[in-house]
């Protein structure tokens, strides 16, 4: 059993430490929260050990969050703004290092808490929306010029959808290994009929049109924190998959956690849909900070990137379905197939609505 207590002892913290206690609702790293009195003073701190069975590159994943917090550091301060609380600030251990492992092999790494500031689970407004969209903006506003090739790749091809349709959903569809195909030929078929969609951004990121940016790949809206009081957004947290991407990754994905009618497993498809409000809503706020550095290609394809990052994540979770899920979590046997279906319902909406949302795009950019 770990003691908190020293590991804390290992990180530069200002104070003695006086309460840790468990927090947040993350799958992969375990989070506590960490208090140190320093005289009369209270200092907060979150400390992580980091998962490095799904994070295996310690070093690259450390050196990649460094650099960007460092960088994001450097332009806040330029622009004016809060730097005690518009990015993460790491702090290192004694010996200068970016993060402790101990004897068992267990890696730690810690940062200061944001103060006054609270996360949520769920979109339940159009301006709690926005507000995640101005933050994940701003994140690639601030790294914009950041040389994104410089980055440690956490996740090979993580969006390649091309490479997933060939190499991953083709050999699961042929092998059978769960024996499931004949339960969800309908769902095979929806895949392969839109195949075309696959190679699309690929194909403009190979061919010099989409240029290569740093991107976050996991914008939910509970990795934004928002000040308690205001209600507006402060900075993006969980930087564990920063690596070089496209900004329509990040665009598309935030659009397809947030802005479908219902919850990504509801099995009622009666209730899943686009909902035009809140992708207007996303957007606005989204190009508000980041449209001013993308090229006419990327703002050409937000609205695809959308409809293409839910195709992906259904196509994903159709995969694990058919390999008799060994990837993702679930709860009973179906679930991965019920998720699936709710990602093709979505995406066969957004078809319908595809060019309300581009008009949507193409006003806000004009």
């Amino acid at each position: 059993m770990e003691n908190i207590k020293d590991i804390v002892k290992k990180f530069d913290f200002c104070g003695e430490c006086t309460e840790y206690k468990a927090m947040g609702s993350g799958n992969i790293n375990s989070t506590y929260l960490v208090t140190c009195r320093e005289g009369e003073k209270i200092n907060q701190y979150v400390l992580q050990r980091v998962n490095t069975g799904v994070f295996k590159n310690i070093e690259g994943l450390m050196d990649n969050i460094f650099s960007v917090t460092s960088y994001l550091l450097k332009e806040i301060k330029k622009t004016g703004g809060d730097e005690n609380r518009e990015t993460l600030r790491f702090v290192k251990t004694h010996d200068g290092k970016k993060y402790y492992k101990n004897e068992d092999g267990l890696c730690y790494r810690a940062y200061i808490f944001v103060s006054d500031s609270i996360s949520y689970n769920s979109v339940d407004s159009a301006e709690l929306f926005k507000q995640s969209g101005i933050a994940f903006g701003k994140f690639q506003r601030y790294l914009a010029d950041f040389p994104a090739e410089t980055l440690y790749e956490t996740l090979p091809n993580f969006h390649n959808t091309k490479l997933r349709y060939k190499c991953e959903f083709l050999p699961a569809v042929k092998n059978n290994i769960s024996g499931r195909a004949e339960l969800c030929r309908n769902e095979i078929d929806f895949v392969t009929a839109r195949e075309n969609y696959c190679p699309r951004l690929v194909d403009l990121i190979e061919s010099g049109v989409l240029p290569l940016r740093v991107t976050h790949n996991d914008t939910k809206l509970n990795n934004v924190m928002f000040d308690k009081n205001s209600g507006k957004a402060i900075c993006v947290i969980d930087l564990d998959t920063v690596m070089p991407g496209l900004a329509l990754y990040d665009f598309g994905d935030s659009i397809r956690f947030g802005a479908n009618k219902t919850a990504e497993d509801d099995g009622d498809l009666s209730k899943v849909g686009i909902n035009l409000n809140y992708f207007k809503a996303y957007a606005e706020g989204f190009l508000s900070q980041a449209g001013e550095s993308f090229n006419n290609a990327e703002k050409e394809n937000l609205a695809f990137s959308a409809l293409l990052m839910t195709f992906e994540c259904g196509m994903r979770f159709l995969t694990d379905y058919l390999n008799g899920d060994t990837y993702f979590r679930t709860e009973y046997p179906e679930h991965n197939l019920v998720r699936a279906k709710n990602q093709f319902a979505l995406v066969a909406d957004m078809e319908k609505h595809m060019g309300e949302m581009e008009s949507i795009i193409a006003e806000l950019t004009k």
